[in-house]
């Protein structure tokens, strides 16, 4: 289902880019001209069309192409020579600018429908590395900055689950015995092991916390880190979708240099919080020259194993907490032409 739903909102939103009266119009044309999309996925956007599943999805990624191929910063009411499905495509490196569509070989496309997640990283890649390399972490994060308690936590599972042919030390799991620990532990956990789990989680966010506030000891440092969290590149591109509250986001992001023109970069704070998760908050603080007004754009890091408890490496996501209409350098499309 989670396949058919990134579909949808991305071939969809390219779609509605093309010139056609209706959503119906285009799936029964078939374009050629969208490359990367086969018999195979049309047959898969009618089928759940017509059944009348993800009908909001359906609604909102077609007019969000129409919408930026009416906007003066998009394609200005002229149907598109060449539009490309990235589709299962996956990058080798940190991919700079996140697009799913590309048109025209120029106008980029970052198709965000439902999540507010920027980055999705190692701890040691954004904490240590500031996002400048990317490499497969040595270390299990929360064995290098919670040993403590993330030992404490461990103990505090064999116990409460009454598990006694487990190794002492939680550095000696294997992978196997991480799976069996994962399927074991329930989804919310209660008692003295959601509290052993709660002070782990602190500890991981304090020291984590202090781990990027050492590595963004200059504000040079802090303002890159800031463009890299804002996703910022030489080119602009476009982040078309809809929020967590049903409202379409059509956005284009801008440059750094565009950016610099007109925001001065006063800050990036950082500190830590707990939720369910070990969380790390930052919020980067600007001065808007057009308004004479402050201005920022503010989110937070949750540092979690991937796919559960004891399961595979820790991993940091990065998410905007700010509306994306109010994030400095992010700017909302016009209607354009009609």
């Amino acid at each position: 289902m989670a396949e058919v739903r990134t579909e949808i909102t991305e071939i969809v939103t390219g779609l509605g880019m093309l010139g056609y009266s209706s959503l119906d119009r285009a799936l029964a044309t078939r374009p050629q001209t969208v490359r990367n999309v086969t018999p195979a996925h049309f047959a898969r956007l009618e089928k759940a069309h017509g059944a009348g599943d993800h009908r909001n999805l359906f609604d909102v990624a077609w007019e969000n192409g129409v919408t930026f191929a009416r906007s003066v910063d998009g394609l200005r009411g002229r149907p598109p020579h060449s539009l490309e499905w990235k589709g299962s495509h996956r990058p080798p490196a940190y991919e700079q600018i996140p697009a799913d569509l590309r048109v025209d070989h120029v106008f980029l496309i970052s198709c965000k429908y439902g999540s507010r997640i920027l980055i999705n990283s190692s701890p040691s890649n954004l904490f240590d590395h500031r996002l400048t390399i990317r490499e497969k972490a040595p270390l299990d994060w929360f064995a290098d900055v919670a040993g403590d308690a993330y030992q404490a936590f461990y103990d505090r599972v064999k116990l409460d689950f009454a598990i006694d042919d487990l190794p002492a030390s939680v550095h000696a799991l294997d992978r196997d015995q991480r799976m069996r620990l994962k399927k074991t532990l329930p989804r919310r956990l209660s008692g003295a092991t959601e509290a052993a789990y709660q002070d782990m989680n602190v500890c991981v966010a304090h020291a984590s916390a202090v781990r990027w506030r050492r590595a963004l000891s200059t504000k040079t440092r802090r303002e890159e880190m800031v463009w890299r969290l804002l996703r910022f590149q030489a080119a602009p591109y476009f982040i078309l979708g809809i929020d967590g509250n049903g409202v379409p986001i059509r956005t284009r992001v801008a440059t750094p240099w565009d950016a610099r023109n007109r925001y001065e970069f006063i800050d990036l704070a950082v500190e830590a919080g707990a939720r369910s998760q070990a969380v790390v908050g930052w919020r980067a603080m600007f001065h808007d020259r057009v308004r004479g007004a402050p201005a920022f754009a503010a989110g937070h890091v949750e540092v979690r194993w991937s796919h559960g408890k004891f399961g595979q490496a820790p991993e940091a996501k990065v998410y905007l907490d700010t509306p994306y209409d109010e994030v400095p350098g992010y700017f909302r499309l016009d209607h354009g032409v009609t």
